[in-house]
């Protein structure tokens, strides 16, 4: 009988170091098999589980065991991560998505400045194709211009045009519904392309500031009286961002964006806008001013006459 039992046990045994040693092998086997990624990739917020669930969703060979592995590891870091690679082993990728370090580059968006500028300067800076970068603009954004938020970024090194503009739009839509939600209970998109559309001409014609709310003011006042805003700034979108208008660029230029030409607002935002610009554009100071002027010290008079604005042209002059 104890030959038997003995017997029984060493059987016992025998089977468990079996299963110990294929498990071993199916693990070792396991954590060799490739992960296929981007050079950098998003960590979403959430648990160990939803990190591995929503990284599923978008293509990647991951499954519940990858979290009990990850839980031995460490806990992911939220946000954008440098892999380097395209492809690693499957206990490399775990290991990064707990261990790399973001490699950052700070880029800026200065108020007033158009995509197509913008672009041009974020394709040299982080050797980005500018072509790339428009086409997953217009993709993502809902306003031809102003669907960036003017402001300081700082995105990790090697990302791509699509997950760059997707990240830049996503913050600056985030932002947008942020403010329109608190001012006026919701985020409707025609309703604030029209104020992004004025904040982007107060913010290319304001001097500082201070200034804005009072040229919001003539804004709403001429746009209230019929009149043509026949503003400079209007005529500085696009690749004319800098470009010094002109007679000829008044007589020519056909677009919406010519308010000497055309009536009432333009069709869409001129560039990039700040908060304050933003804020002015929701809400102008009361005035009856209709005219403003850039004076000797670079700041604007601002006037309600036709009479007292030529006046202040003889004096600069």
């Amino acid at each position: 009988m104890s030959v038997l039992r003995n017997t029984t046990w060493r059987t016992w045994i025998a089977w468990a170091e079996n299963i110990i040693l294929v498990f071993i092998i199916s693990f070792a086997f396991y954590t060799t098999l490739p992960i296929k990624t981007t050079q950098t990739l998003f960590v979403p917020q959430g648990s160990i589980g939803s990190i591995i669930s929503q990284l599923t969703k978008k293509g990647y060979d991951l499954s519940v065991i990858d979290s009990y592995i990850l839980r031995l590891m460490g806990t992911p870091k939220t946000g954008w991560i440098y892999i380097g690679k395209n492809q690693l082993n499957r206990i490399d990728f775990l290991y990064k998505l707990t261990n790399a370090k973001a490699m950052i580059h700070k880029v800026t968006l200065i108020p007033g400045e158009t995509s197509e500028l913008f672009f041009d300067a974020l394709s040299q800076k982080l050797k980005l194709d500018k072509t790339k970068l428009q086409k997953y603009y217009h993709e993502f954004s809902s306003y031809p211009e102003a669907g960036i938020y003017a402001d300081t970024y700082h995105v990790p090194y090697g990302i791509k045009e699509k997950h760059l503009i997707h990240f830049l739009v996503r913050e600056s839509e985030k932002k947008y519904k942020n403010i329109s939600e608190k001012i006026y209970g919701n985020y409707n998109k025609e309703q604030w392309g029209k104020v992004l559309t004025v904040a982007s001409i107060i913010q290319k014609e304001a001097a500082n500031n201070e200034e804005m709310p009072l040229v919001s003011s003539v804004i709403y006042n001429r746009l209230k009286k019929g009149m043509r805003l026949q503003m400079d700034g209007t005529l500085n979108y696009g690749k004319y961002s800098h470009v010094k208008v002109t007679p000829e660029r008044i007589k020519n230029d056909l677009t919406t964006f010519n308010t000497y030409k055309h009536k009432g607002l333009p069709k869409s935002p001129i560039g990039a806008v700040s908060i304050s610009a933003i804020k002015a554009a929701i809400k102008p100071a009361k005035t009856n001013y209709l005219y403003f002027m850039k004076n000797k010290e670079g700041v604007h008079d601002f006037t309600d006459t036709f009479k007292k604005h030529q006046k202040n042209i003889r004096k600069v002059k």
